[in-house]
């Protein structure tokens, strides 16, 4: 886990790579990195690179970026950020080609990759990435970020220069080191957020910095960038019909998922709440780890003593199994505390990341550098009441024929209510359910779309919608999925997951020199698991807490579905719509990020 930048002038008139500019993209983001740093530049000025470093594999000198292998063909040169969990199986294979190492680092093996397929390596790639490799031969970058889209990359294309880098802000950091003014909004990133609570993928906030979509790759050649390259995509995995799952073997999946993510030169904790996930994360750990475990859990003490407390029950889980567990609470007074620093540390709005942000903060301050996250399990196992409410939606109101142009009606006739007490979404209840991705907009959305001129604007509403085209890529999310289930899961992992519940662990983890891994989010387990999900027959949560030898305390097994809530309403002042809960959080946390 790390923080990366690269820069390639390919253009012929384009300005050489400055040293200057590249250490201030990288200055930004010394949080990622605060084990050591490096930077690269080529002797001809067109290309360079700069690496902030969290050591995890291979803590020596030696493994430190950028670097370089010299092949028969030219010098290869990589700038990374994340962890490849299969590695090692990587590199016995490419030392039985005749490749030889110099490290035992994760960071080699994807170069003598590269030396060996090319592009294509990536289509043997287990773990959480996002790079770039510069090929001196073919005068060409690849980047490349992994298929769920669990490391962020953002770049801009300028002026013949082509910028990558793990923050939006180290973009920015770079530009203004240049005289150069920061971008003009990019309206379709700031409707998405009031839509979401979070910026959808590929926008930002800046027209012409895009983020790399999850699962591609993409080549920066003499001519500049050429088409990205899809390797992984979350709907096709849901179109198949051949499933690797029975419910024999779904600990053994599990167990090789949580196995990998533990790879690691230094000690692993776990992130630990009171549900399913995390507790059935602790269990399957326990028996692969031997000695005791760290775990750790959040609590508030606005919700002390309350259903809402996670603390005690997860106090119990540690027990149950004998791991080093640590507690800690935050009030509001912690949040007001730390609130300008969470705001500078999140790199692109959001309305949530601030549960894991206290919780990063204690794991760091117990000295770890990497924590295991029970994340993802909700959308593998469709623990959320989306994947009711979705589904009984359209198959009811949504069978009505036109229901779509009789809600619009309805909508224009019933929003004025909305002042005198009537819910904000209940306007577009019949409107929103003629189909999956209208129904999930209604289920998720922070603002519905008839609302958003009230917080950014006529114009900037209207533009934003337009270049979004949100509805009709919600439909695009799902369209050639057949069961109902398995249309929620890949809204869920593609929006939801990906464009919020993913950004905020990266961020939050960072903020803290923390990296957060995954075992829910794996490529490997998810192929595995994709045509149960995709035929109606997932693995149910229950199934999922069974796996452990050692069972999950009965409290644990037989607790109601509750979710993870943070007292953001109680911390935010005021109580009017506009100022309180999350709109109100909303709205400080995207004037805070447009003014930073």
């Amino acid at each position: 886990m790390c923080g990366f930048a690269a820069i390639y002038s390919y253009g012929a008139d384009a300005r050489p790579v400055d040293g200057s500019v590249l250490e201030s993209i990288s200055h930004a983001m010394v949080r990622r990195g605060p084990d050591g740093d490096g930077m690269w530049l080529s002797n001809d000025g067109r290309v360079g690179m700069a690496h902030r470093r969290l050591a995890i594999i291979d803590l020596s000198d030696e493994a430190a970026q950028p670097m370089m292998l010299e092949t028969p063909q030219g010098s290869l040169h990589i700038s990374y950020n994340g962890e490849i969990y299969n590695f090692r199986e990587l590199r016995h294979d490419l030392e039985a080609a005749g490749h030889h190492f110099k490290t035992s680092s994760d960071t080699e093996v994807l170069l003598h990759l590269y030396e060996r397929y090319g592009c294509d390596m990536v289509e043997r790639l287990r773990g959480m990435f996002a790079f770039a490799i510069w090929d001196e031969k073919r005068r060409g970058m690849l980047l490349a970020r992994d298929g769920f889209g669990i490391k962020p990359l953002y770049y801009l294309d300028q002026e013949g220069a082509f910028t990558a880098a793990s923050q939006v802000k180290a973009l920015l950091a770079g530009l203004k080191k240049q005289g150069r003014p920061r971008p003009d909004f990019n309206a379709a990133g700031h409707a998405g957020f009031f839509l979401f609570g979070s910026v959808p993928e590929p926008h930002t906030l800046y027209k012409g910095i895009k983020a790399l979509k999850a699962g591609t790759t993409l080549w920066i050649g003499t001519n500049g960038p050429e088409q990205e390259k899809s390797f992984f995509d979350i709907s096709s995995c849901l179109t198949t019909t051949t499933s690797h799952y029975s419910s024999e073997n779904l600990g053994e999946l599990l167990r090789d998922s949580v196995s990998h993510h533990f790879i690691s030169d230094v000690p692993v904790g776990v992130f630990l709440s009171s549900g399913l996930d995390s507790a059935t994360l602790v269990g399957l750990a326990s028996e692969l780890q031997g000695a005791r475990l760290k775990t750790l859990s959040l609590g508030f003490d606005e919700f002390e003593g309350s259903a809402n407390d996670e603390v005690p029950l997860a106090e119990i889980i540690a027990a149950t199994y004998d791991t080093h567990q640590h507690s800690v609470r935050v009030a509001g007074k912690d949040f007001v505390k730390d609130m300008d620093d969470l705001l500078v540390a999140m790199d692109q709005p959001s309305i949530d990341g601030v549960n894991t942000y206290f919780v990063a903060k204690a794991a760091a301050a117990e000295g770890l550098k990497v924590a295991i996250s029970g994340l993802g399990g909700d959308e593998i196992f469709g623990g959320y009441d989306s994947f009711s409410q979705v589904p009984n939606l359209v198959g009811s109101v949504g069978l009505i024929p036109g229901i779509g142009e009789i809600g619009r009606l309805l909508r224009s006739l019933i929003t004025p209510l909305t002042a005198i007490g009537l819910p904000l979404k209940a306007p577009g209840l019949i409107e929103y359910s003629s189909c999956y991705g209208d129904a999930y907009l209604l289920r998720r959305a922070l603002y519905m779309p008839w609302e958003l001129s009230s917080v950014i604007g006529e114009d900037m509403a209207h533009e934003g919608l337009e270049a979004l085209q949100v509805r009709e890529r919600l439909d695009q999310s799902q369209a050639m999925i057949g069961k109902p289930e398995a249309k929620v899961s890949a809204l869920e992992m593609t929006w939801y997951m990906r464009n919020q519940l993913l950004r905020d662990a990266d961020w939050a983890g960072m903020a803290h020199g923390l990296e957060i891994r995954v075992p829910f989010v794996d490529t490997i387990l998810f192929k595995a698991l994709a045509g149960a999900i995709a035929t109606g027959h997932r693995p149910s949560k229950q199934e999922m807490a069974a796996t452990p030898k050692k069972a999950l305390p009965d409290a644990v097994i037989n607790r109601p579905k509750s979710g993870f809530f943070v007292p953001i309403s109680d911390w935010m002042e005021g109580g009017t719509s506009t100022n309180s809960g999350l709109r109100g959080w909303a709205n400080k946390v995207y004037q805070t990020q447009i003014s930073q």
